[in-house]
C-alpha cells in the first residue's frame, strides 16, 4: 500500500513566490530614494527674504551655500542655535545640513546683498556656488513612458492570447489552440443513453467510434477510416449533443473546440491555431476532433471580395483545408463538425475525403419525441396521468432542446403551485407558456376591443372546424399572452411530411378567417391581422415561385436561385406576373373565408359570445355548443387536449409579434 503525502495546508498557487520583476521595481525605489536623499531640504526651514534678512542682522548666521544659482541653503550659528527662536523650529543638527533654505531670485542682486551686510557685521558670512545634477528627472522622463507602453502592450497581448495571469495567457500562447482535452480516463459525464430520437444517427457516430477502438476490423477488408464526419440539422436537434456522447462513449482523446475559436483580428491567428489543433491531434492519435458551429469559419470563399485580398477567415479555412487532407486515414483522426446552415459552407469542405459522411438531425417522429420524452420525465414526479405518449401526439415538430424546455416549464409551474406532483395541466400551462408567451392576467382591454378579439379567434375556429384539411382545433382563448397576442387559437397539425395543394389552400382560408369575421360582423376591419396577413403572403409566395403551385408561373422554383443570387434571378415581367397571381390567390381564399362565414353566422354568433364570456374554450366546447366537427371526428382513445401548434394573434396597431416556430401553423 501506498503511503500517503502529507497534504501541504498552503499549497502555492501559479505565479506565487519570487519573481525577477521584483529586482527591477527594489532597483528603481532605490534610485529614487537616494536622488530625493540627496536632493533633500529640510522640511521646515522655508523662509522669505525678509527673515532672511533679520536674521543676517543679528549675526546668526555662519554660511549659505548657494545651489545652481537659484536656491539659498542656510546654516546657523552654534550659538545661534540654541535661542528660543531657532530651538524648536529647527530641521536638523548645526554642522551637518542646513537649518533653512529659500530662493535667491537674481544671483547677482543676491551677492550683493549679502556684501553689504558683511561691510556691516563682525562676523562675516561665508558664501559658497555650486552645481547639483538632477539626474533622475532625465531618466525617470524615458524610462517611465517606455514602461507605460510596455505594460499597455502586454495587457493586449494577455488578453488576446485568452486573458487572465495564468501560464496559459502569455503572450506568445497567441496563435495556440484553444480547444478543451478530453483524454482517455476523463469523460462529459453523458452518453448515447442520454441521447434519444436521433436513432439513426446514433448508429452513423457509433460505427465512427468503433472505427477508432477496432480499427484492423475495417482495415482489413481493404476499408479506409473516414476523415470526416458533418452533422446538420435545425437548432436544438442535438447535435452538441450528440458530440458530447461520443466524448462520453469513446475511450480515445476527445478535442473540441468552437469555430469562433480560430477567428481573431490579427492576420495569422486563425491558421496558426488550425495547425496547432491538428499538430496536437496527431500526436494523441487515435482520436477525434469536434469542431462546433463550423459554418463561423467555413463560409464559402469569394462572396466579401470588397473587404481586401487578405481575408484572415479565407486564411484560416484555406489552413482547415490542407490540414484535413494533410493527415491521413491511417493516422487515426477523425474530424467531427456541427451546423445548422450547411447552404453556407465552402464547397471545398463539404468534398468526400474531407467530410465523408454528412448525418442529417431532422426534428424528431412520434416515437422519436416519446424517447426524448422518457429522458427529460425521469428525473420529474409525475402524476397519474402523465404519459410520455400523450405529451409526444401533442407536440409535433418540437426538437429536443423545445422538449427540455417545455418539461422543466411544467416542474417551475407545478412548483409554483404548491403541488407534490406534475399533473397534465401543468403541462398544459407550460405549453401554452412556450407557444403563445407570458398570460397577462391584469392587462386591461376595452369592451369593444375586446368583442372584436373575441369574433376574430371565432372566425379562425369556425373555418378550421368545417375545413377537410384544416388541422383539429385544441383550443381557442382571448386571453392575451405574450408581447402584443391578445387571443389566439391552437391547432393540432398532422404528422406529414409533403402537403397538397388543397390542405395549403384551407390553411390558408382559415388564416384569413379573422379578417373576414371582423368585415362581416363589424363592416371594418383592424390591425389585428397583421401576423395573419404575413403568413399568408408569405405562404402564397412560396406556392407560386418555390412549389411550382400557380399555372401562369409553371412548374419553376426560384428558391436556391434567390438564395446564391444578389438579384432577383426573373425578369420584370415574371414579378409582375407572380405579385398578381399572389394577390388573386389571397383575394379567391379571403372571399371563400367570407362566404364560410356568411353561411355558418349562427355558430359565429354562438363562439363568439361564449368566449367573452368564458374566454377560453377547449374542443370539447366547441363540440357541445355547434356540434362535432364534419371532418375531425373525436377519437375515443384521444389523449385530453393539450396546447397545439397553432397561434393566431390579435394585436394592437404599432406592436410586432414574435416570429412563431416552424412548427406552428399561424392564421
Amino acid at each position: 500500500m501506498d503511503k500517503k503525502q502529507p497534504s501541504n495546508p498552503n499549497p502555492k498557487k501559479p505565479g506565487e513566490g519570487f519573481n525577477v520583476y521584483w529586482i527591477y521595481g527594489i532597483i528603481l525605489l532605490a534610485i529614487i530614494g537616494v536622488n530625493l536623499f540627496y536632493m533633500a531640504s529640510p522640511g521646515k526651514g522655508n523662509i522669505n527674504s525678509i527673515r532672511f534678512e533679520d536674521m543676517m542682522t543679528r549675526g546668526d548666521i555662519e554660511k549659505i551655500e548657494v545651489v545652481n544659482l537659484k536656491q539659498a541653503y542656510v546654516y546657523l550659528r552654534p550659538e545661534a542655535i540654541n535661542k528660543d527662536e531657532y530651538k524648536d523650529k529647527l530641521s536638523a543638527s548645526p554642522g551637518t545640513r542646513p537649518q533653512y533654505f529659500f530662493n535667491i531670485g537674481p544671483a547677482e542682486k543676491f551677492q550683493e546683498k549679502v556684501d553689504k551686510y558683511n561691510e556691516a557685521l563682525p562676523n562675516k558670512i561665508s558664501i559658497s556656488y555650486e552645481e547639483k545634477q538632477n539626474w533622475l528627472g532625465p531618466i525617470l522622463s524615458f524610462v517611465v513612458p517606455f514602461l507605460i507602453i510596455l505594460a499597455i502592450w502586454m495587457f493586449l497581448m494577455r488578453r488576446v492570447g485568452g486573458g487572465g495571469a495564468g501560464p496559459g495567457a502569455q503572450i506568445f500562447n497567441i496563435g495556440k489552440s484553444k480547444a478543451t482535452l478530453f483524454e482517455k480516463d476523463e469523460s462529459t459525464n453523458i452518453t448515447f443513453k442520454d441521447v434519444a430520437g436521433l436513432d439513426e444517427a446514433k448508429e452513423e457516430v457509433m460505427e465512427v467510434v468503433d472505427f477508432l477502438k477496432n480499427p484492423k476490423k475495417y482495415t482489413a477488408l481493404g476499408g479506409k477510416i473516414p476523415k470526416g464526419v458533418l452533422l446538420v440539422g435545425p437548432p436544438g436537434t442535438g447535435k452538441t449533443l450528440l458530440a458530447k456522447a461520443v466524448a462520453g462513449e469513446a475511450a480515445v482523446p476527445f478535442f473540441t473546440i468552437s469555430g469562433s475559436d480560430f477567428v481573431e483580428m490579427f492576420v495569422g491567428v486563425g491558421a496558426s491555431r488550425v495547425r496547432d489543433l491538428f499538430r496536437q491531434a496527431r500526436e494523441k492519435a487515435p482520436c477525434i476532433v469536434f469542431i462546433d458551429e463550423i459554418d463561423a469559419v467555413g463560409r464559402a470563399r469569394g462572396r466579401n471580395t470588397f473587404q481586401g485580398g487578405n481575408d484572415e477567415r479565407e486564411n484560416t479555412l484555406n489552413q482547415l483545408l490542407v490540414e484535413m487532407d494533410g493527415f491521413g486515414t491511417e493516422s487515426g483522426v477523425i474530424l467531427m463538425a456541427a451546423t445548422n446552415r450547411p447552404d453556407v459552407l465552402d464547397s471545398a469542405l463539404l468534398r468526400p475525403g474531407r467530410f465523408d459522411r454528412q448525418i442529417g438531425i431532422d426534428p424528431p417522429d412520434l416515437k422519436g419525441r416519446e424517447e426524448i420524452f422518457k429522458v427529460h420525465l425521469k428525473p420529474l414526479k409525475l402524476a397519474e396521468d402523465v404519459t410520455p405518449e400523450a405529451l409526444a401526439e401533442m407536440t409535433p415538430g418540437f426538437a429536443g432542446a423545445e422538449i427540455a424546455n417545455v418539461c422543466n416549464e411544467a416542474a417551475l409551474v407545478a412548483a409554483r403551485r404548491d403541488k407534490k406532483a406534475i399533473d397534465l395541466d401543468d403541462f398544459n400551462y407550460a405549453l401554452d407558456r412556450v407557444i403563445g408567451g407570458l398570460e397577462k392576467k391584469n392587462k386591461l382591454i376595452a369592451p369593444e376591443e375586446k368583442e372584436i378579439i373575441a369574433f376574430h379567434e371565432a372566425g379562425h375556429a369556425i373555418i378550421g372546424w368545417y375545413l377537410k384539411n384544416a388541422s383539429p382545433l385544441v383550443k381557442v382563448t382571448i386571453v392575451p399572452r405574450g408581447i402584443g397576442t391578445l387571443g389566439y387559437a391552437q391547432y393540432l397539425p398532422k404528422e406529414e411530411y409533403i402537403t397538397r395543394t388543397e390542405a395549403l389552400l384551407d390553411r390558408m382560408c382559415m388564416t384569413l378567417g379573422g379578417r373576414a369575421s371582423e368585415k362581416i360582423v363589424f363592416d371594418k376591419i383592424s390591425t389585428g391581422a397583421q401576423s395573419d396577413l404575413d403568413h399568408v403572403t408569405k405562404m402564397a409566395y412560396s406556392m407560386v415561385n418555390i412549389f411550382g403551385m400557380n399555372e401562369k408561373v409553371g412548374n419553376v422554383s426560384y428558391y436556391g436561385l434567390m438564395q446564391e443570387a444578389f438579384q432577383r434571378p426573373y425578369s420584370e415581367d415574371t414579378a409582375r406576373i407572380m405579385d398578381l397571381e399572389v394577390r388573386n390567390l389571397i383575394e379567391s381564399q379571403y372571399e371563400r373565408a367570407q362566404e364560410l362565414l356568411r353561411e355558418k353566422r349562427k355558430e359565429l354568433e354562438i363562439l363568439a359570445q361564449e368566449l367573452l364570456r368564458k374566454e377560453v374554450l377547449h374542443k370539447s366546447d366547441v363540440e357541445r355548443l355547434i356540434g362535432p366537427s364534419p371532418f375531425h371526428k373525436d377519437k375515443s382513445a384521444e389523449p385530453p387536449p393539450l396546447s397545439g401548434q397553432h397561434v393566431s394573434d390579435e394585436k394592437p396597431e404599432g406592436e410586432k409579434n414574435p416570429e412563431s416556430k416552424e412548427n406552428q401553423e399561424v392564421a
